[in-house]
């Protein structure tokens, strides 16, 4: 197989939430009129599976090229029943409705699905005092919060956190959470589109819920509910590279490593790789050569790299998101160790990284979840 940087289709979800900034602020072209609440840069979720737009794969779908190539396209080893993870952009220019996601067990258990829907925001954008729903308080209990949802008095019963543009936050599986407004997002999460919501309205068009399908929703989300994790916002961990050139690790677990790469003209990005790397772009256009293949990323587009290139340039200035499957020892922890992090700052970046030898989840999965 003659592997090239993947240019996909990118659904685009109009949700009454959306507005108009990943044209105006991020630059992002060849959007439909009106609100746009999400792009998904990378989606091999059933009914909104991306395909390759050009070269000699165009036409292909992502998930027929995971089932034929699985180690070429996600990483020598790896299996599973679908691409494992799924990148968006988010316009929280409204408020996002209250929901969760079910975490891995909950999912097999309640939605007949092989996992649930861990997931992580990186902030490229808040207006000043936005905030986010993310957890529920200490002492919340089942009946408490479904007094809340019923009178959907939020703040009751979650926490709300400060955004600032930089910030990243990990919110497991089962986390009743929200953000915006005027918040722009950059999202990673497992492979699936399995939610349950608060709200009295569809996020869709805004069309009021009858009250039997409320009621349906909120017990269902009672359900999915985990009242333990308690999300907090961080800035990340920093490592110099080369001459102008900073990676930052956003967050990482063992779902997903998400982080941040600028570089400046003094030196090139060259980063190698071993698992199937999302390129998504935060800033200015520029040129990524990988695989003897040069392709020209736009403002907030994305490319998706296989796992067989192994290497990436990019010439500077450049200001890109990086999403990938880790290592968690050896990707993500000695690195940041040997830069000086200290193990609890390490530890707090997700799940997977307490200080200590590592244990059975410290590796990718090989199993898709």
């Amino acid at each position: 197989m003659d592997w090239y940087p993947l240019r996909l289709t990118t659904p685009v979800k109009q949700h009454v939430f959306g507005g108009r900034a990943l044209t105006e602020r991020l630059g992002r072209t060849g959007l439909p009129d009106g609100p746009v609440a999400e792009t998904w840069e990378v989606s091999d979720v059933d009914g909104e599976g991306a395909r390759v737009t050009d070269g000699s794969l165009a036409g292909q779908t992502l998930r027929r090229l995971v089932e034929d190539h699985p180690d070429e396209l996600v990483g020598r080893g790896w299996r599973g029943p679908w691409f494992p993870v799924l990148t968006k952009f988010i316009d929280g220019t409204g408020a996002l409705p209250v929901h969760l996601h079910a975490d891995d067990d909950t999912a097999r258990r309640l939605e007949s699905e092989p996992h649930g829907k861990t997931e992580a925001w990186h902030i490229l954008d808040a207006a000043p005092g936005a905030t986010a729903l993310v957890g529920t308080k200490a002492g919340v209990d089942r009946e408490t919060l479904h007094r809340a949802l019923l009178a959907q008095d939020f703040d009751a019963v979650m926490r709300r956190l400060p955004v600032r543009a930089g910030q990243t936050v990990y919110v497991p599986g089962g986390t009743l959470h929200s953000f915006g407004p005027g918040t722009l997002v950059y999202e990673i999460e497992q492979t699936s589109d399995i939610q349950q919501h608060a709200m009295r309205r569809h996020m869709e068009d805004g069309s009021e819920l009858d009250d039997g399908e409320w009621h349906t929703n909120l017990g269902r989300l009672l359900d999915e509910w985990r009242p333990g994790p308690r999300p907090e916002f961080h800035s990340g961990l920093s490592v110099r590279v080369d001459d102008a050139v900073e990676r930052t690790v956003l967050c990482a677990g063992p779902y997903f490593a998400l982080e941040r790469w600028r570089a400046g003209t003094a030196a090139p990005l060259v980063h190698d790789f071993s698992t199937a790397l999302v390129v998504s772009n935060a800033g200015a256009p520029v040129t990524v050569e990988s695989g003897g293949r040069s392709e020209r990323l736009g403002r907030a587009r994305s490319l998706l790299l296989p796992a067989a290139l192994g290497r990436v340039r990019i010439q500077g200035p450049a200001d890109l998101l990086l999403g990938y499957l880790p290592d968690l020892e050896q990707d993500i922890r000695t690195p940041l160790l040997a830069a000086g992090h200290g193990a609890a700052a390490v530890a707090a970046l997700c799940e997977g990284l307490a200080p200590g030898p590592p244990g059975p989840g410290a590796g990718r999965h090989g199993d898709g979840r």
